[in-house]
């Protein structure tokens, strides 16, 4: 079914932004009443159909995964790492999780670790471990805070030369 001229340059606009409003006023709708009409247009059947049809036919120039691992240096380089491991969680999703086993050594594993730990930094990597090994992390600070009380307890008794 072909829509009118206004309605196709909606469907257009509409693929590009995902905003209704926006893609009403692109289109020529008033601005007043942009806001009413895009979302009226959704609802019809000939314009969902066709936003359907545009958005099975959109390609682009960009390589996604590309644009994702540069993105991924990008956070990683400047210790942002919420955007880092953001696109990390992306890129596994993109390649479905599908890891080969036989690539993975201890030697590279171990690497991995080293780069992630460096982009999260020492206080969360400390409170990360204390997450994963309660048992040992406790039993290191009461080592630790044993050892400060017996360098203390030294220094206040009296020595047993006088």
């Amino acid at each position: 079914m072909l829509l009118k001229e206004k309605h196709e340059k909606f469907c257009q606009n509409y693929i590009l932004h995902r905003n209704a409003t926006r893609a009403a006023k692109d289109a020529g709708y008033s601005q007043v009443s942009a806001h009413n009409t895009g979302s009226r247009l959704l609802q019809d059947t000939a314009v969902q159909e066709r936003i359907q049809e545009l958005t099975a036919n959109m390609t682009t120039s960009i390589d996604v995964v590309d644009e994702i691992e540069n993105q991924y240096n990008v956070a990683r380089t400047q210790g942002q790492t919420t955007s880092a491991l953001k696109a990390l969680e992306l890129l596994s999703r993109i390649r479905g999780n599908n890891i080969d086993t036989d690539e993975i050594t201890a030697d590279s594993l171990e690497e991995e670790i080293i780069k992630a730990m460096e982009v999260l930094g020492i206080e969360k990597v400390l409170e990360l471990m204390t997450k994963a090994f309660p048992e040992d992390m406790e039993e290191d600070e009461e080592e630790e805070e044993d050892e400060s009380l017996l360098t203390t307890e030294e220094l206040e008794s009296p020595s047993d030369t006088q």
